[in-house]
């Protein structure tokens, strides 16, 4: 049977695009190939002629994922809404219930600490220019201080909506994500300004 031209990057690209997604709802370990394959509308042996392994879709369906979240930021901080923008589009009720469309750090963290070396640099790679974008948006931008002062925000938000995610009371929860913005605000607010 032939195919189109530029069938198997199309087919590549849904089999990710699926994936990415599951392993952001369920967890990486706990989706099986199968799942991901017959979603894509795939058999199980087609997965094979795309990927040498499940850790390598992961991998790509990360480096995928931290691609669009930096687009998203970068729309998020537009318009002078600049960091505010950013941590206001990322710990919001709908990233709170839609994890499958949303941060895979929040999602998988703990999981990607314990993938293979390539797997932990590809997911560092991709999450810097996430954290330059947070950066640039901050007063002193171009600095050492700013990246640091971007990835304690950043880690002020995932660690944020990954405890309003794990609580079962709604209101609750809310509540944990307008306290995450109060203290990412601060955090990105001048020296002089937090009292510092």
């Amino acid at each position: 049977m032939r195919y189109e031209k530029g069938h198997k990057e199309t087919t590549r690209k849904r089999i990710i695009d699926v994936a990415s997604r599951r392993f952001r709802k369920d967890g990486a370990s706990a989706t099986g190939l199968a799942g991901i394959m017959a979603e894509a509308g795939l058999t199980n042996g087609a997965f094979y002629a795309h990927f040498e392994s499940k850790e390598t879709l992961l991998r790509e369906a990360l480096v995928n994922t931290l691609a669009d979240q930096s687009a998203r930021s970068k729309q998020d901080c537009g318009d002078g809404r600049g960091i505010e923008g950013a941590i206001r589009g990322y710990l919001n009720k709908s990233h709170l219930e839609r994890s499958e469309e949303g941060c895979p750090s929040a999602a998988l963290l703990p999981e990607i600490g314990r993938q293979p070396q390539s797997t932990r640099e590809a997911y560092e790679n991709n999450l810097l220019p996430y954290i330059k974008n947070l950066a640039e948006q901050l007063p002193e931008t171009g600095t050492t201080a700013s990246i640091r002062r971007a990835m304690a925000i950043f880690s002020v938000m995932v660690g944020t909506l990954q405890i309003a995610r794990a609580v079962s009371d709604a209101s609750l929860a809310e509540d944990i994500l307008e306290a995450g913005i109060d203290a990412a605000l601060m955090l990105a607010k001048e020296p002089e300004a937090r009292g510092a």
